[in-house]
């Protein structure tokens, strides 16, 4: 294992609303509700983010370092200048890439179980 991905491990696990805002991020700067959007929209509504507790968990997640207030905006024609859009930080993608992978090694371990195996067959 890389000493990147173990200097984030001590920061992992995620807690589950951490792990969806980093994804909804992760593919470019979002603003709030178009988090809380992709949220829903990717967990099929199971996980909603409401706004106080997405805006403190936003200022938690800057102040940690893995995310940050993004410059990059849309045309203005497409954009509200009173959104504050976020943006992942370097710090953020190694941890969310840390806590993917110890997600699919997880999962590897889950679908190698005999006992599931057997459950499955049942």
């Amino acid at each position: 294992m890389s000493d990147r991905l173990r200097s984030v491990e001590r920061l992992l696990p995620l807690k589950p609303k951490v792990l969806h805002v980093l994804l909804a991020i992760a593919d470019g700067p979002r603003h709030g509700y178009s988090i809380m959007q992709e949220v829903a929209e990717r967990t099929e509504g199971q996980v909603r983010l409401w706004p106080a507790a997405l805006y403190a968990l936003l200022r938690e997640l800057g102040k940690q370092g893995f995310i940050v207030e993004s410059d990059s905006r849309p045309a203005a024609d497409e954009d509200d200048e009173r959104r504050r859009y976020y943006a992942l930080t370097p710090l953020g993608k190694r941890v969310l890439d840390a806590e993917v992978r110890r997600l699919e090694a997880i999962v590897h371990q889950a679908r190698s179980s005999r006992a599931l195996r057997k459950a499955a067959r049942a």
